[in-house]
């Protein structure tokens, strides 16, 4: 009998979602749940006493709802994958709303007319959603070796609320203009979370670049990973060529169009149109040493003798969109593998732009040109002028000791 009552108890609860899910709950009524269920109505008061007692049930009970957040986070890219996951894991959870239309604006619209223990499993129901992501996050952050500007918790709560949101409004309005369309929507909630509540500890790096120690790459290094990117494909060996020619930061690179590049046989220059530090540099054929081409024919501009598509952006990903700072991580990643600095660490991209600042020093320039050329003040660039000199210091007795022989 226990059984037979467990039976019709659930068959009640799976009617009752399948109905709330198509049609909304104002808009169900108790005896078509029932015939649904295939029993009649007086069962179904006997069971739950009412409509919203019924709804109770499907939030508490029913395991759509129970294990949303546990399924969502077992459907998701393996944390490795920074990027990748959390799109995933958004694109997952938008999947599992769109999929519910009416029952997302049904406790939009009438979460008002349910009793409070209807509420208070909706709040138990989302903590308990917000508890798997906040592990999930919580292991994507401690697997990139991330840093992070607020615990796991709160950036769950801040990432569904934010999912959640969207969902809201694309199921309650219509030619709203706040973005193009879902995959705008997802990039763009993606890239906020990875640059504005975490960031690598090599984008922090580059966000400091002016306050911390400098530490430039040598030669032999430079050189190794130019090749390892010359052998991965033209775009990568062009990405790898203006980071360690240009100086350029990982933000002005991934924002660089096609347009900025003006090139003749007299130099080489890039427009950098970053708000507030508008201006050009050089993009140099000779880098620590070695030559890279000529002004007219090097890597960047074989890349873009090579493009075949309309994309104005100078670089690209796999799918011919402008390519991300979180893509240029992944490409830096796969030039650098299984290399190490002289400190015995794995290069940071930030270093790039260290190399070519104390090279530009060490070939002569003055801080007042340098800071022309960067956007930086004399006081920002003093670390590279140190170093500049250290480096001067140890050319100058490895000559002596030279002479001395």
């Amino acid at each position: 009998m226990s059984s037979q009552l467990s039976s019709t108890r659930q068959r009640l609860i799976q009617a009752a979602l399948e109905l709330f899910t198509a049609q909304g709950v104002i808009a169900t009524t108790t005896r078509q749940i029932a015939e649904k269920a295939q029993v009649n109505e007086v069962t179904l008061f006997r069971h739950f006493g009412n409509k919203h007692g019924l709804l109770l049930a499907v939030l508490e009970e029913s395991a759509a709802f129970k294990n949303l957040g546990e399924s969502l986070v077992r459907r998701a890219t393996p944390p490795g994958n920074v990027y990748q996951a959390l799109k995933d894991y958004a694109s997952d959870s938008l999947n599992a709303l769109e999929r519910v239309p009416e029952f997302v604006r049904s406790v939009v619209g009438e979460a008002d007319q349910y009793p409070t223990e209807n509420r208070r499993a909706l709040g138990r129901g989302f903590t308990e959603a917000n508890r798997y992501v906040a592990q999930y996050l919580g292991s994507i952050i401690e697997q990139g070796q991330l840093n992070t500007y607020l615990p796991a918790e709160k950036l769950a709560s801040l990432l569904n609320g934010m999912i959640l949101g969207y969902a809201v409004i694309e199921f309650t309005s219509e030619f709203h203009e706040l973005w193009e369309g879902r995959d705008d929507f997802l990039e763009n909630l993606v890239e906020l979370f990875l640059h504005g509540a975490m960031s690598h500890p090599e984008e922090s790096a580059t966000e400091n670049l002016f306050t911390r120690e400098v530490a430039d790459l040598p030669a032999g290094l430079v050189q190794e990973i130019l090749r390892q990117a010359r052998k991965l494909g033209s775009q990568d060996y062009a990405l790898a060529y203006v980071l360690f020619s240009t100086g350029l930061s990982v933000t002005e690179a991934v924002n660089l169009q096609r347009l900025h590049q003006i090139c003749d046989n007299q130099g080489h220059f890039l427009q950098i149109t970053t708000p507030g530090c508008v201006r050009q540099v050089p993009v140099n054929q000779w880098i620590l040493g070695t030559r890279y081409g000529s002004y007219t024919n090097n890597p960047l501009t074989k890349w873009l003798k090579s493009r075949k598509d309309n994309q104005p952006a100078m670089f690209i990903n796999a799918v011919g969109k402008p390519i991300s700072e979180s893509d240029l991580w992944e490409h830096w990643q796969k030039w650098t593998e299984g290399k190490l600095t002289p400190q015995g660490k794995p290069p940071e991209i930030a270093q790039a732009q260290h190399t070519w600042c104390v090279e530009m020093l060490m070939r002569g320039m003055s801080l007042d040109d340098l800071s022309i050329l960067t956007g930086c003040d004399r006081i920002q660039l003093q670390p590279y002028a140190r170093r500049a000199r250290e480096k001067a210091a140890l050319e100058q007795a490895t000559r002596l000791d030279q002479k001395s022989g």
